[in-house]
């Protein structure tokens, strides 16, 4: 066996939840170009799922299409694509006020080998399940979620915040954006979830840990992670994408 690579497999599951009319997450992935990526959309009418559509396309278009450069540096061309959907997303809002200020957020993962590069911009998470132990890799970028960082709100005060939902970066919504990396090493048997605030929203981190804990399909699994969901309140919009790394 190679020390080099792992192999991955994926599956995802995204739905409307129970109280939402419609769906403004989105998802795209290819094994084979070890592309994965989650996006949950904002704004009035239908921008939402537009920008988060757009984001997906283009990330994807990026990092596993044909015009993908094979010998540039991998966090160049996460950097390269999240500022095409961010260009994509913006300039489609100026140009139809009915959109203007739509925007999305975006969690992702790009595999090279056994390296995997984690980025995100807003609130949809990334977490690791390694050896049964659940990790939040991505740090929200929420109003209180950077209170809790700087020791002015406590994790209990947050996940009671009225504010909770206010995320203070998002593709889309300015001519340019920072995304947060983390560069991580895969070992086999590591399992990644990349999901919307939807899942967060309703399911704490220890009941989502131990239902990834099970010997399942992936499919079942994101099943299993949604059914929850929804069966906890289903106030939005629910996506989960795993990805596991094996030998």
């Amino acid at each position: 066996m190679s020390t080099d690579t792992v192999q991955f497999v994926a599956a995802a599951v995204s739905d409307c939840g129970c109280k939402r009319p419609s769906n403004e997450d989105a998802f795209g992935y290819s094994v084979e170009h070890g592309v994965y990526v989650v996006c949950d959309g904002m704004g009035g009418a239908a921008a939402g799922e537009i920008a988060s559509s757009l984001a997906i396309e283009e990330m994807m278009r990026c990092l596993a299409g044909d015009a993908r450069d094979k010998t540039a540096p991998l966090e160049e061309l996460v950097g390269q694509a999240i500022h095409a959907a961010n260009e994509s997303i913006h300039s489609r809002a100026q140009s139809n006020v009915r959109i203007s200020g739509m925007g999305t957020t975006l969690v992702g993962l790009a595999a090279e080998g056994k390296r995997v590069l984690v980025f995100n911009v807003g609130d949809s998470r990334c977490y690791r399940l390694r050896s049964l132990r659940l990790e939040q890799i991505s740090q929200d970028h929420s109003l209180v979620q950077e209170q809790v960082r700087m020791g002015r709100m406590t994790h209990a005060e947050a996940l009671r915040s009225p504010l909770r939902s206010v995320i203070t970066r998002a593709l889309g919504t300015q001519k340019s954006v920072t995304p947060d990396l983390f560069e991580l090493v895969a070992e086999p048997g590591d399992l990644f979830l990349l999901c919307s605030d939807g899942l967060t929203g309703e399911l704490t981190d220890a009941l989502i840990g131990s239902m990834l804990a099970v010997d399942l399909p992936l499919n079942d699994l994101c099943a299993r992670l949604v059914k929850a969901a929804k069966e906890a309140g289903g106030h939005d919009n629910i996506t989960c994408l795993l990805v596991r790394a094996g030998s």
